[in-house]
């Protein structure tokens, strides 16, 4: 936590927002998200796969959150997540929306299960969603909940509805418009509103309300925000995601390079709210010189204000207060800061190198993640290869069986192989110690799958 203007301490703000589906790089399935979120054994009737996930630790709680008009079958949490897997019939469907949240470390468990339902009563199952949620805390520090809900609108009748509809373009008399081909001119057009940016800040706004709300009826003045510093006009430099795998990393004590670059960051931070507390402390105490003005040539210095304020507080036996005025004149003196003017300016010049400081953080960061995408797109590429050269040797009548068969390999390669060809073109990719030119003549054409 920190401490930011006002006093008041925030507590720990994480709300994301993805979606699981079949369309992914690394597809995944709802029945094996919600297994494996619920530490449970559940069989995806989809491609008859078993997803055992029953000595994962760390689950220690899971629940499913129905509409009124839902089957009461759904409450089982694999009959629920197979009939969305059955709907959905498309290679790239979306199966589900995910919403994780990070919990308040300040509430017991069993105030963090009411915050849940609280947050999923006032959002999602209203409007028609069914909610699964799990909370995770494996005693790290970390608690925290995945909230996995229904894409597909329920039907009164309890069935499955449309997720969109076409919807014819009309001119301005109303008539349909056709394109070159005949066919008449349509778009899509969602049936719920569930997918639209203003939804998702409003939800993310929804856990803040919810947070806040709960910390102060246990009697916590703790607060959380769901918005940047930047929105929040907090002069402060954000650290990057650490992820799951670095944050393991750094809790055994190993090293990562975002660890090292948040650690970076907060000492950044440091720094600067020790001087953004002594600037604010020294033009407070200007203030209180009842009206005393300075002149740079015969009048005596800031810092000669402080030496004689630090000598009166001593002589008073105030020495926590002359402890205060030592190192006002220091950072005064350190600085070449001589007037009120000189002060304001120095306190400009910083807040204008911090944001220097955090464009430049975000530019390391995209190349950062640039080349860390590069390389997992290699990596995926070279690991396909096989199964796309397989594929091309393959007799045309075998190549819709072998394709098939062999749909998620090939997808990746021919994801992979249009990532290389855009942004590694004339670029050397270096993976576990062997050095390739990933280009496109070394590629070769795509599969036609």
């Amino acid at each position: 936590m920190h401490r930011p203007k006002g006093g008041v301490r925030l507590a720990v703000y994480h709300c994301s927002i993805k979606i699981i589906g079949r369309g992914e790089i690394k597809p995944r399935s709802a029945v094996a998200s919600a297994a494996y979120r619920s530490g449970t054994k559940m069989t995806n009737e989809y491609d008859g796969v078993t997803h055992d996930y029953t000595r994962k630790q760390g689950v220690v709680y899971s629940e499913n959150m129905l509409p009124p008009h839902a089957p009461e079958k759904f409450s089982e949490r694999s009959v629920l997540w197979n009939s969305v897997e059955r709907i959905e019939k498309s290679g790239n469907a979306q199966l589900a929306r995910e919403v994780e949240v990070s919990l308040p470390k300040e509430l017991d468990r069993e105030s963090q299960m009411q915050l849940i339902r609280d947050y999923v009563n006032g959002c999602f199952v209203p409007a028609g969603m069914c909610a699964d949620f799990s909370i995770h805390d494996r005693q790290d520090g970390n608690p925290h909940a995945h909230i996995m809900l229904t894409m597909r609108p329920l039907e009164q009748s309890g069935e499955w509805g449309a997720k969109c509809r076409k919807k014819y373009i009309l001119d301005k008399n109303g008539n349909r418009l056709k394109k070159a081909d005949g066919r008449y001119k349509s778009r899509r057009a969602d049936t719920t509103d569930w997918n639209s940016r203003d939804k998702a800040e409003e939800w993310r706004k929804a856990w803040e309300d919810c947070v806040n709300h709960t910390l102060a009826e246990q009697g916590f003045h703790e607060t959380v925000d769901h918005r940047s510093y930047k929105r929040q006009g907090i002069e402060k430099i954000p650290t990057v995601h650490m992820g799951a795998a670095a944050s393991q990393m750094e809790r055994r004590g190993i090293s990562t390079a975002r660890g090292m670059e948040n650690r970076r960051i907060m000492e950044q931070n440091r720094l600067l709210e020790e001087t953004e507390r002594k600037i604010a402390w020294l033009c407070l105490y200007l203030k209180k010189l009842n009206g005393q003005k300075e002149d740079r040539e015969c009048g005596p210095t800031l810092a000669d204000l402080f030496d004689a304020a630090m000598n009166r507080a001593l002589k008073d036996g105030k020495h926590n207060d002359a402890i205060d005025f030592a190192d006002g004149a220091s950072f005064l003196r350190e600085n070449s800061i001589e007037s009120i003017q000189e002060l304001q300016e120095t306190a400009s010049e910083l807040w204008s190198r911090c944001r220097c400081v955090t464009e430049q953080i975000k530019q390391v960061e995209g190349r950062l993640h640039e080349r860390q995408e590069m390389i997992r797109q290699a990596n995926i590429y070279h690991e396909n290869r096989e199964c796309y050269v397989q594929y091309k040797k393959t007799k045309p009548r075998r190549q819709a069986y072998f394709a098939e068969s062999h749909r998620t390999e090939l997808a990746l390669y021919s994801h992979a192989e249009r990532y290389l060809i855009e942004h590694t073109s004339d670029r050397k990719v270096t993976l576990g110690g062997m050095e390739r030119r990933c280009c496109q003549a070394c590629i070769g054409e795509r599969p036609a799958v």
